[in-house]
């Protein structure tokens, strides 16, 4: 096997899936329940899951799908609602500032994308009220669509008949930080969505959200009880991304491999795809001593598609270093620390902006010399996750963004919203993980659900770099 950056890019799939090519990624992507829960006719669908779960390239499957179904789709970022509602202070004004702005950007961008723009049309708008509907379908009655590709001219026809249009919002939570002007513009665009949804019976809202964003906005808004009816949370399971793999792997060797087929096999058997580009067994140390390699990956990803390809990348990496036709353990081996690394980096960017001195409190869930030499660490009970917590901060305080002061349960709750660290139980030799996400009011009060806590087996490497066997010799590897 020849690991070129052109065979791993195709072997794996690209780090941000948004970014493929769309022809590729409709080939490779896979589908799994909560595609059919998005894309539909229903008014409101918010989605809700970790950055690199995916929630980006379902948007842009089933954009594409409504595009080759001639349906009107539209795709809002956040530059394109910049400075909306910034120095409103009055919350029921906010809501109509963004009522009114979301129904100027609809409008704007329908004109835009079949070239009708013209002087005026925001006036024009106006006279309907912001019925942006209305307005474009009267609009495009009036124009001429001689000079349209037969495409756009199937689109301009579909929605005449029938007022459907769909509407993605996404990376909302760009700059997120978890203030109380982010909370409220946040909540003041729900509430506007569900309102131009109820008066606009034709439009169709997709949103994503992180899912700690969701929660803080959830839990400091009452008026947003109104639309978690309409939320989708997002997660994977083991066998899933282990299928997703095998799909990707199964289309670079030219074989088509629907999901529903491949989610019907037993991970034994989706694993023996693999074979040609990983070897089969991971000779490991400890606990990891000569287990299949799939449940090492599966260990080690934190249920995100996004780890995966970058576990996955690296490693190929390396095998192309070294010559070797397949990906072998001690490839793995020599990628575990930059993987470490690169995962406590990506969680420090993107939660830091919440807790400003992020770092400080992750780097302090390193294993003590006193922890080490008892073979403890990164296992812990709520009494001694608490406990280990409150070592951290005697070398200061933690706030959250505000100047809020962060107590130790404060700090304990955020460590497992944002998956550094889970929930956890033994389950014979193997461990049975439960992510914020499945079980996002789990550490409520931390009243003691049966589950401990552990630092997710993805830190580990880059909390403690200097001794690869201890990590191995107290880590279990996840069960199926």
């Amino acid at each position: 096997m020849d690991f070129s950056e052109e065979n791993i890019a195709a072997l794996f799939g690209h780090e941000a899936a948004e970014d493929e090519d769309i022809e590729r990624l409709k080939g490779y992507y896979f589908k799994g329940n909560v595609y059919g829960q998005i894309a539909n006719d229903l008014p409101i669908r918010i989605l809700v899951g970790h950055k690199g779960i995916g929630k980006s390239a379902l948007f842009h499957i089933a954009m594409a799908e409504e595009a080759q179904r001639g349906k009107l789709s539209l795709l809002i970022k956040p530059d394109d609602i910049a400075g909306i509602g910034e120095n409103e202070t009055d919350f029921l004004k906010l809501i109509r500032e963004w009522k009114s702005g979301i129904s100027e950007i609809i409008s704007k961008k329908a004109l835009v994308s079949f070239g009708l723009l013209h002087d005026g049309w925001r006036g024009k708008l106006n006279e309907y009220g912001g019925k942006f509907i209305d307005y474009l379908q009267t609009t495009f009655r009036a124009d001429s669509y001689a000079n349209l590709q037969q495409s756009k001219k199937l689109v301009v026809d579909d929605f005449l008949k029938s007022g459907k249009i769909y509407v993605y919002l996404d990376d909302l939570d760009r700059g997120w930080q978890g203030n109380t002007k982010d909370i409220r513009k946040l909540s003041a665009l729900l509430n506007a969505v569900r309102d131009i949804a109820s008066e606009s019976k034709g439009v169709s809202f997709r949103i994503s959200l992180r899912s700690d964003v969701y929660y803080l906005v959830r839990t400091s808004d009452e008026s947003t009880d109104k639309i978690e009816g309409s939320v989708i949370w997002y997660s994977w399971t083991n066998h899933e991304i282990l299928a997703l793999l095998v799909k990707r792997v199964e289309q670079f060797f030219g074989n088509s491999r629907t999901t529903e087929e491949l989610i019907k096999l037993t991970q034994p058997t989706l694993a023996q795809s693999l074979d040609r580009v990983m070897e089969p067994v991971f000779s490991g140390h400890g606990n990891w001593s000569k287990i299949p390699t799939y449940r090492m990956l599966m260990s080690l990803v934190r249920k995100r598609p996004r780890d995966l390809v970058k576990l996955c990348t690296l490693a190929a990496r390396n095998a192309r270093t070294t010559n070797d036709g397949v990906i072998s353990t001690k490839n793995f081996n020599s990628i575990f620390e930059e993987y470490s690394q690169g995962r406590l980096q990506d969680t420090v960017n993107e939660y830091r902006s919440e807790l400003p001195d992020i770092e400080r409190l992750l780097l302090g869930m390193k294993p003590s010399r006193e922890e080490k030499k008892a073979k403890l660490g990164y296992v812990y009970t709520t009494e001694s996750l608490l406990s280990k917590i409150t070592n951290i901060q005697q070398s200061g305080i933690f706030k959250f963004h505000g100047g809020k002061v962060a107590d130790k349960k404060d700090l304990a709750a955020f460590l497992y919203k944002i998956n550094f660290i889970t929930a956890r139980k033994e389950n014979g030799d193997f461990i049975e993980r439960r992510y914020f996400e499945e079980s996002r009011y789990l550490s409520h009060k931390f009243v003691d659900f049966g589950f401990d806590w552990e630092v997710h087996p993805a830190y580990r490497w880059a909390l403690q770099p200097d001794n690869m066997h201890d990590i191995f010799n107290t880590l279990k590897a996840s069960a199926d």
